[in-house]
């Protein structure tokens, strides 16, 4: 019976209630949140700290708090006194992020948190016995504080590393520091009534940075304005307190600072000096600024792997206007080029109404939705339909008059193909384009829409600069017979781009689906062929065949739901590929190995253009194979996916392509450029694993 006497007692061990073995703790719900004690090791050792974590999950939509929320809320509140042989401990809090709601101001955490704790014990050596007593704030649409018993025993015996040793480290790298390990500094403070203005540089350009502030009395701010300098390696944060005392001034302030840029970040002590410096006009400057960059990333949008699928449009549009009178084709091309910009005003609108009502928002995320896949798949099929002449939509003389030609093939026509370029160019990213969305999508209505105007505007200079020299129209063939050759062959170029779409379908809702839509789009091209031939009469059964079929294609993903069938989410063919787990990057990085992280989709055709001219070939491809010193990660964003919504977001970018390097020599990351390059790529890997110093 003796032999049997300790498994018993391991198993009363481990079903006993709230008791907590060595080095891990028993999660504890109570609400909306759950946590649980965790230590680094497994067991005291002769340490006079030891490193532990309390380890928080929040359900989706809840958050809590840093250790100085803002306008609301409270710290956690730790009580350990039915702990034994414990001293002290000391409660570390990693980076916050900033929550705005109805004009509130705080800092916290959401979906998950760990934070880092220093366990003093009373007598080194001896056993360590942790009972905590944790009151959590937690807030969604209401607020509930949360009480929790947590217990966690730690025995005697080596200090070796437990299985929770490399989470507690990571937490502890995302704690501010002095700005070593991130490459930020806090070069100026100043302030002016209630209006504070911090300076920033940093090693590498940053994106979105925000500040938190902490001083006695507590004075809450509202997100920064920022000033971009030097390359985006100095910023300059302009910020306003958003319910201030009477006769506030901040000049002479003692204050800590804590400066967050995606995982970047530092903190330091300051005093605020007198005056507003270069910061003074940060709002404006820093926006005018951006706007040019914007207008230049919507100008080289034209000349990414995307304009392929609206070179037909394009084309088409310039040779129509062959041998027109200069009135008629700066009209037509102001037209093409309002179609443009006003769908870019669209596009911002959405994106506002879905980042207040607190959704993921980004550059093309409507290709991860199966019934925007559909739409244009048959707006796509009608466009090439009618490129090849199995219908027209004729309009009454006196509106075609008005339209500026027969048949609406004037403003119009000239408009919606403007619009419908844009749609089609949404899913590529260009350079300069991703900074100045991050820019926008970071900030408030106003500059969403002022950034996609001039993006929108950017788009349209081709047309805007043939609208301003119209009589350069001449030059081109006059409209003949050939152009029935002509609207042929792009018919079929848009044809290739809806079996495009319906391969990125296939990865949303399956092949049975995709496959579906694709023979109703066939049917549809079908009747209105059969229609042409048909006497006038009834004609217009075709018609209403293919409109039919039409509705029936846009029920698909109603009827299957991305759930029905649907292909997995393919994160490579090569096996140097693994799939992307963020929590796993620290680990390489700390094991001294180079972090390769690749954020992609299917419908991103800046992506596969980066992959078939870059990471699939050549020296690149060698590298990314080392699997002795490089871990290559794909993470796949063609069906949403909130974890990889989240990392995007914490580096400020709200588009891809985004490829990124950790390693050795730069723990915080290398972002890369759009479009990539070999020697991009090589340079990055070489600095980040410590080859080349930055």
């Amino acid at each position: 019976m003796k032999r049997f006497v300790p498994f018993l007692l391991a198993i009363l061990a481990l079903a006993a209630p709230g008791m907590g073995r060595a080095e891990t703790g028993s999660w504890v719900k109570s609400g909306p949140v759950e946590a649980r004690l965790v230590a680094s090791v497994q067991g005291v050792g002769d340490l006079a700290k030891i490193p532990l974590g309390l380890e928080v999950r929040l359900e989706p939509g809840w958050k809590t708090y840093w250790r100085t929320p803002g306008d609301a809320g409270f710290a956690p509140r730790l009580d350990w006194s039915e702990s034994r042989n414990l001293k002290a401990t000391e409660l570390i809090y990693p980076a916050p992020h900033r929550f705005t709601v109805l004009g509130l101001e705080t800092a916290g955490y959401d979906a998950e948190v760990l934070f880092p704790i220093a366990a003093t014990p009373a007598e080194p050596g001896k056993p360590l016995d942790l009972a905590l007593k944790a009151e959590l704030l937690v807030c969604s649409t209401i607020c509930v504080p949360e009480m929790v018993a947590l217990s966690l025993s730690i025995p005697e015996g080596p200090a070796t590393p437990g299985p929770s040793a490399n989470d507690i480290a990571r937490a502890q790298s995302l704690v501010p520091g002095d700005g070593r390990a991130s490459g930020l500094t806090v070069t100026a403070v100043r302030g002016q009534g209630a209006v504070l203005e911090v300076e920033v540089t940093a090693r590498e350009p940053m994106v979105a940075p925000d500040v938190f502030v902490e001083t006695d009395p507590p004075v809450t701010f509202a997100a920064p304005k920022s000033q971009f300098l030097d390359g985006d390696r100095r910023a300059i944060l302009r910020m306003d307190a958003t319910d201030p005392t009477p006769g506030l001034d901040l000049a002479g302030r003692a204050m800590t600072l804590t400066v967050v840029d995606g995982n970047r970040s530092v903190e330091a002590p300051a005093t605020a000096a007198a005056g507003l410096g270069g910061g003074a006009g940060a709002a404006p400057a820093g926006l005018l600024a951006m706007l040019g960059v914007a207008l230049l990333g919507g100008l080289i949008l034209n000349l990414m792997p995307c304009v392929l699928p609206v070179l037909s449009l394009k084309l088409l549009s310039i040779v129509q206007h062959g041998g027109r009178a200069p009135a008629a084709v700066r009209a037509g091309f102001l037209a093409s080029a309002a179609g443009i910009v006003t769908s870019f005003l669209i596009l911002a609108g959405a994106l506002v109404a879905v980042k207040a009502a607190g959704g993921a928002v980004g550059w093309g995320i409507q290709f991860q939705q199966p019934l925007f896949l559909v739409f244009m798949v048959v707006l796509v099929t009608l466009f090439a339909a009618n490129l090849w002449g199995l219908f027209e939509l004729p309009l009454p003389r006196a509106v075609a008059d008005r339209l500026g030609g027969p048949e609406g093939q004037g403003l119009g026509g000239q408009f919606a193909t403007g619009a419908f370029a844009t749609l089609l160019a949404t899913p590529c990213s260009a350079p300069f384009l991703g900074t100045a969305v991050g820019f926008a999508l970071a900030r408030g209505a106003l500059e969403v829409f002022a950034i996609f105007a001039a993006l929108g505007v950017g788009l349209a200079l081709p047309y805007l600069l043939i609208a301003a020299f119209p009589r350069a129209a001449r030059l081109l063939p006059r409209p003949g017979r050939w152009m029935v050759a002509l609207r042929r062959v792009l018919g079929g170029a848009l044809a290739l781009t809806a079996l495009w779409l319906l391969s990125v379908l296939v990865v949303q809702v399956g092949e049975v689906p995709a496959l579906a839509v694709a023979v109703l789009m066939g049917g549809l091209v079908a009747a209105l062929w059969l229609g042409r031939r048909l006497t006038d009469s009834a004609r217009w059964a075709g018609a209403a065949l293919a409109g039919l079929l039409a509705v029936v294609a846009f029920a698909v993903p109603a009827v299957f739901g991305p759930s029905a069938g649907a292909a997995p989410v393919a994160e490579s063919t090569a096996a140097r590929w693994t799939v992307f787990d963020e929590a796993a990057i620290r680990e390489q990085v700390a094991a001294g190995r180079t972090v390769f992280v690749d954020v992609t989709a299917d419908w991103c055709i800046t992506c596969q253009a980066n992959k078939k001219l870059v990471l699939n070939r050549g020296t690149v491809a060698q590298r990314l194979e080392d699997a002795g010193t490089v871990t290559a990660m794909r993470a796949d964003w063609t069906r949403p996916d909130e974890s990889i919504a989240r990392y995007l977001a914490r580096h400020g970018r709200y588009g891809i392509p985004f490829n990124i390097v950790y390693g050795p020599g730069a723990p915080e990351g290398i972002a890369l450029p759009e479009l990539l390059t070999e020697g991009a790529v090589l340079d990055a890997l070489d600095r980040a694993s410590g080859k080349i110093k930055s």
